[in-house]
């Protein structure tokens, strides 16, 4: 990301209500904080940049213990924020339960984004060891979503 890119970042957000701002794109991750003002200094915008990959970037400690369990297993993340359904209508039967075998490419389930009902996809073979969402729940973009062996 180049410096100038940065630096509209920086002022959009400490110009901005919002906190706290992460953009992770192919050539790394940015994170953005804003201080709270205590009256000495002006508030301030701390920049955590990053050449990591964005799939290698540290997940928010509210994932931290689906992913520890996950050190046998690939994790299937959530591409986007919507709302988690496990099967395709109510009162249909899941996309997967835990034991089901899956292909790579094959639906696990679906996401609602904006009255959109996105299908993801297994992006790996396996068996479901683990659902990590509840149907109807909301999630967060990189939230994991299944673990498969």
């Amino acid at each position: 990301m180049d410096l100038r890119k940065l630096k509209t970042l920086i002022d959009l957000v400490s110009e901005s209500n919002i906190s706290e701002l992460e953009i992770a794109e192919a050539d790394g991750k940015v994170r953005i904080v804003k201080t709270p003002n205590t009256g000495a200094a002006p508030a301030a915008a701390q920049v955590a940049a990053s050449s990591l990959p964005a799939t290698a970037a540290t997940p928010a400690p509210a994932v931290l213990a689906p992913e520890a369990k996950a050190e046998t297993g690939h994790i299937v993340k959530s591409p986007m924020v919507g709302t988690f359904y496990r099967s395709a209508s109510p009162g249909a039967d899941s996309f997967v339960e835990v034991g089901s075998v899956v292909k790579a490419g094959e639906p696990v389930c679906i996401i609602e984004a904006m009255k959109i009902m996105n299908e993801i996809e297994a992006d790996s073979a396996g068996t479901i060891r683990e659902i990590l969402c509840e149907n109807g729940q909301a999630v967060e973009f990189g939230q994991p979503l299944f673990i498969i062996e």
